[in-house]
């Protein structure tokens, strides 16, 4: 009898990396959800990134990021490198860009696995990766009239 690491189902899928995009327009969970469904996976975690009203113990008044051309192609990056270790069966992840109000979604990655496990350790590695990898900045403004911006997602 094979072992269960023998069944294709418990390996990466062969074209796994199924949406990545930066928009200017509202993210849908919804979408990103339905991208990374697949029939083998017994795991599927998702990450959301909203706009908070508060940051450094200061409220936020607005918000908007920005991002330089090659973000796409960082995005594709750092989602190799997920794919390359852990056994992803579908993986997304989607970056806004523009003005944002409070509550807004920023962010929203997703991956599926064979094991819960698996996909909450290859979600994990997907969007801080991406937080620290790929070029798209934060500026924020404050209530007190200050503002900054951030490096990173």
């Amino acid at each position: 009898m094979a072992s269960l690491s023998d069944h294709p189902g418990e390996q990466g899928a062969s074209e796994p990396i199924k949406l990545l995009a930066v928009r200017d327009e509202a993210l849908s969970l919804d979408e990103v959800f339905r991208a990374v469904g697949d029939d083998s996976a017994g795991g599927t975690a998702l990450f959301v990134g909203t706009v908070r009203n508060h940051d450094g113990g200061a409220d936020v008044e607005a918000l908007g990021y920005s991002c330089h051309p090659s973000a796409e192609a960082e995005m594709r990056r750092v989602a190799e490198k997920v794919v390359a270790e852990f056994p992803v069966r579908a993986l997304a992840a989607v970056h806004r860009v523009g003005d944002l109000g409070v509550g807004d979604l920023a962010v929203v990655v997703a991956v599926s696995c064979p094991h819960r496990g698996e996909a909450f350790a290859a979600c994990r590695k997907l969007i801080d990766d991406l937080k620290h990898e790929v070029p798209i900045w934060k500026h924020q403004t404050f209530s007190d009239g200050t503002e900054e911006w951030v490096g990173a997602c």
